[in-house]
């Protein structure tokens, strides 16, 4: 090997080595004027785009030194193909992690975790779908341009094109499912039936929406698990949504006693009850007797949460602590079952004696 070839693969790997020592002391402190992550994911996000970004520097170095030390005999390495795809594909690469990192970017403006962050859930999920659509649209274009740079490619491209709309036919038939999910995300992610973290109770069971992917959504039901359904499924099945409109949600617990139970006690101790306890929040409480059958009476005790977990907690709360009064102060009106017994008389002849 040449002194000359031997120069310029140093001049590779110094320009490498220029490109992430630039990058290492120049990056954190331009990107802490303009972003200042406030999460974990912030932060390996801002990660993730220096790491591209030091890479995208080699490409921009490297073509300005290469004329001053390359070889006669050789060719510029920055017209070869394979130069111009490494350099698709970190551009991609750039593309998509600044992209996510404007993401947090805009998010960290919004408080997600206030209780009532029905504005903010809106927003992640809208920006969410549309930044999945961006990637999409943007690695399409980096594949293409990819294939572009060979010629073979580039031929078969051309014969394709004779039969493109045969194919897009066919592939239109074989795909309308897929595109049904597609343009299903679209009206969901804009209209918004659901949004991000909303509570939905679907399938007989309660749980919150936990993902919004291009195709399906996942639903974390209370007890951990997933449930994963096509988003086609929120446009044509009914479900409950329980923070549509506002995450304040009314909770009842209802009791079954005997006909004999007095109601202003009750009543009084439902009141004490929800004073004492920081699960509620102090708007509606309320206890009525909604119905009387034949055996037992129904009480419906109606109180107010700041959201669903806490109503679920305070109604549980409230349906311990109702009975526990009711064991102590009236066992007799517990449910029980009446059973009437009469003792049967006949008339039995009787005999005169002589």
């Amino acid at each position: 090997m040449t002194q000359e070839r031997l120069l310029f693969i140093s001049i590779i790997i110094l320009s490498l080595g220029a490109s992430h020592l630039l990058l290492y002391f120049t990056f954190k402190r331009l990107a802490s004027l303009f972003y200042k992550p406030q999460s974990s994911k912030g932060e390996r996000a801002l990660r993730q785009l220096s790491q591209s970004l030091k890479w995208g520097l080699f490409f921009v170095i490297f073509p300005l030194a290469e004329p001053y030390f390359s070889p006669e005999d050789m060719d510029y390495l920055r017209s070869h193909p394979t130069f111009s795809v490494l350099f698709a594909i970190n551009l991609t690469w750039i593309i998509i992690e600044l992209s996510n990192v404007v993401r947090y970017h805009i998010l960290d403006k919004f408080n997600f975790d206030k209780s009532d962050n029905l504005r903010e859930r809106r927003m992640i999920t809208q920006i969410d779908f549309i930044r999945k659509i961006f990637v999409i649209v943007v690695v399409v274009i980096a594949s293409a341009s990819i294939l572009m740079q060979f010629e073979s490619a580039r031929n078969i491209g051309a014969g394709l094109l004779t039969s493109a709309g045969i194919a897009g036919i066919i592939i239109g038939f074989a795909a309308q499912k897929s595109i049904a999910n597609l343009l299903a995300g679209f009206q969901i992610a804009f209209t918004q039936p659901i949004r991000l973290d909303d509570v939905v109770v679907l399938e007989g069971e309660w749980g919150k929406i936990e993902e919004i992917n291009l195709t399906y959504v996942v639903v974390r039901i209370w007890d951990q698990r997933r449930l994963v359904l096509p988003i086609t499924y929120f446009l044509e099945k009914p479900f409950q949504n329980w923070t549509r409109t506002t995450a304040d949600i009314w909770g009842t617990v209802f009791l079954y006693v005997d006909h004999s139970i007095p109601v202003a006690p009750l009543k009084g101790h439902l009141k004490e009850l929800l004073e004492s306890t920081p699960l509620w929040d102090g708007k509606v409480q309320v206890l009525q007797v909604t119905d009387i059958r034949e055996r037992t009476v129904e009480l419906r005790c109606l109180m107010s949460a700041v959201d669903s977990p806490s109503a679920f907690d305070l109604r549980c709360f409230v349906r311990e602590k109702m009975l526990e009064y009711i064991q102590q102060n009236y066992p007799e009106s517990l449910p029980k079952t009446r059973i009437l017994m009469e003792r049967e008389t006949t008339d039995r002849p009787t005999f005169e004696q002589p």
